[in-house]
């Protein structure tokens, strides 16, 4: 019986002799492979993403809002909007009736142009934030000052630029004390906030945070808030005052036994829950579709394997001849099927990292390249290698000897 290593270097001599063809063969395996390493990482690092970006509330910090934060149902949006407002007074509410709810802030947020001098940035988003919003806020003001209760009382014009605003604004200035023109209000900048950089491509620094009674002078004061709430403790802590809070909304609203709440409460998890229902059904999709070409990557080894059987019969009957049992020839064709598709397999799991790489230095959309995925495509093409050399290894391995040495 033939070592390990002799089936291997027969193996790879035969697909040297045929190199074109063994290209060929492995290239619709390369392909599927490619797509499942790229989709994989370009997913994971989208996971990672979301989780360190769009759910970055901050620790025991949850949300309530008249509206679906997100929604896929058209109909809940529309009957959403008929819900009442949620006010200033809600706000106190909740800070007088939820006892382990340790700050309650609000906001309001619309969407104008900024302008300083003869420089204009378009669809700047413009929030108006109770003074509180300076603690549970995660961005981090990196020059200057967060507004105080007195400037927010006496509706002072006074804002925090974001990033964006500051590089095109004030490139090589100090913007402290600058004036700035936010829709048609001018205000005086007192801080600016540091860098967040992009969300699947989208810019997270073209804002501006002004109070929220400058926001209403300017913008009116029938809106809607968004609540933002900290807990003052751990988990349990966490879910009790999410309770108190839905407790204190439905007694102002007068909502009693089994009525739907008309507000909606969001925390990071819920954030990261419906990201991960969405990524998976896209990543489901990419796999299939990535996993057909990989599967017609085998058919083309089997044919192939198929055809070289045939012309490889004398061969066969001669090995036979000189001793080679039936285990012999079926573990020489069975390894050079896998070996075409560790090839293959190699070959794409590189060009996947390489177009995610690419993705992640080129563009804005992230990616996160594992070694666990790498192992994964090699598995996968081993497992593809076996399963469709099998047939042509048996068939190669049951071979009548005498016949095969007559073939021409």
């Amino acid at each position: 019986m033939l070592g390990f290593r002799d089936n291997l270097t027969l193996s790879a001599r035969a697909l040297r002799v045929h190199k074109l063809r063994a290209s060929l063969t492995i290239l619709g395996l390369t392909m599927g492979v490619a797509t499942l390493i790229t989709v994989m990482t370009l997913v994971q690092g989208a996971n990672l993403y979301v989780e360190q970006k769009i759910a970055n509330l901050g620790t025991n910090v949850f949300e309530i809002a008249r509206t679906p934060f997100v929604a896929t149902d058209f109909a809940l949006i529309v009957k959403a909007l008929r819900n009442k407002h949620l006010t200033l007074d809600d706000v106190r509410a909740i800070e007088h009736g939820c006892a382990d709810c340790r700050l309650v802030g609000a906001k309001a947020k619309s969407t104008l142009s900024a302008r300083y001098q003869n420089k204009e940035v378009q669809d700047t988003s413009i929030a108006g934030h109770t003074p509180n919003m300076s603690e549970i806020d995660t961005r981090t003001v990196v020059l200057g000052r967060y507004f105080t209760e007195t400037e927010d009382q006496h509706r002072v014009a006074v804002c925090l630029l974001g990033d964006a605003l500051v590089r095109e604004f004030f490139t090589g200035q100090n913007p402290l004390g600058k004036s700035v023109r936010l829709g048609n209000e001018e205000f005086t900048v007192i801080g600016t906030f540091e860098k967040i950089g992009s969300v699947l491509g989208q810019d997270q620094d073209n804002f501006a945070v002004v109070p929220l009674s400058s926001y209403f002078r300017f913008r009116g004061s029938r809106v809607s808030l968004t609540l933002e709430v900290r807990a003052s403790g751990g988990q349990d802590v966490f879910d009790r005052a999410q309770d108190e809070a839905r407790v204190v909304l439905r007694a102002r609203r007068h909502l009693t036994g089994d009525r739907e709440d008309d507000f909606f409460i969001a925390t990071p998890q819920s954030y990261i829950a419906l990201w991960q229902s969405i990524s998976a059904a896209f990543f489901a999709v990419f796999v299939m579709v990535s996993s057909i070409s990989a599967i017609v990557g085998g058919i083309v080894i089997m044919n192939v394997m198929l055809v070289s059987v045939t012309e490889r019969t004398k061969e066969i009957g001669v090995r036979r001849a000189v001793g080679a049992t039936q285990r012999d020839i079926l573990r020489q064709f069975l390894a050079e099927s896998v070996m075409q598709c560790l090839v293959g397999g190699s070959v794409g799991v590189a060009i996947g990292f390489a177009c995610a790489l690419a993705l992640r230095t080129l563009t804005a959309f992230p990616a996160s390249v594992q070694t666990w995925v790498a192992i994964l495509g090699l598995a996968l093409s081993s497992v593809i290698g076996l399963f469709f050399g099998i047939y042509p290894a048996t068939k190669a391995a049951k071979l009548d000897p005498v016949a095969a040495l007559r073939a021409e």
